[in-house]
């Protein structure tokens, strides 16, 4: 059995989700929650309460593999900067916990679990909810970050198939 912690981050709220895969590659949940940032202050605050929230889950249910979205291009620079300040906190609480990281886009993210990359949030929450066996509507940070450790559980399975990395499994990433 693996552990594996998806993290969808943000400067507001970040994402987590927690499955495990099997070796047969089924997945079957463990925990999901947004981290609530914003109410936290200023923005070095959040970013701090990002960092002590996860290390918080890590040591609490110990994942083995992490799987963090990458950084989308916003409309807004300093909402990009901001976006990208949070996810470079949630990968520094991860690595100082010598966890792996494998990263993917959004897009690549939608395809592995939707089928398609232009899916829509409504389309993810109820895919992450049917493969999952959860009831009711996800929110939508913790449902994205379900579907990234999802998306991570099928990459290593067919990089497992292939006798490959799980970086050269995914197209592009090797």
């Amino acid at each position: 059995m693996t552990r594996i912690l998806g993290i969808d981050p943000g400067s507001q709220r970040t994402g987590v989700g927690i499955i495990d895969v099997d070796a047969a590659g089924k997945v079957s949940h463990v925990f999901h929650a947004p981290l609530v940032l914003v109410t936290a202050g200023e923005f070095p605050a959040r970013l701090r309460r990002l960092l002590d929230g996860l290390t918080a889950l890590i040591i609490e249910y110990r994942p083995d593999e992490v799987a963090i979205e990458k950084v989308f291009m916003a409309r807004n620079p300093d909402s990009a900067l901001k976006l990208g300040q949070a996810r470079g906190a949630a990968i520094g609480a991860v690595v100082l916990r010598d966890l792996p990281v494998s990263e993917y886009a959004a897009t690549e993210v939608k395809l592995a679990v939707v089928g398609r990359g232009g899916a829509e949030k409504a389309q993810i929450q109820h895919m992450v909810g049917l493969m999952l066996g959860l009831s009711g509507k996800l929110q939508a940070d913790a449902a994205d970050a379900l579907a990234v450790a999802i998306t991570h559980a099928h990459v290593r399975a067919t990089a497992r198939r292939l006798g490959v990395d799980v970086k050269q499994a995914w197209g592009r990433k090797g």
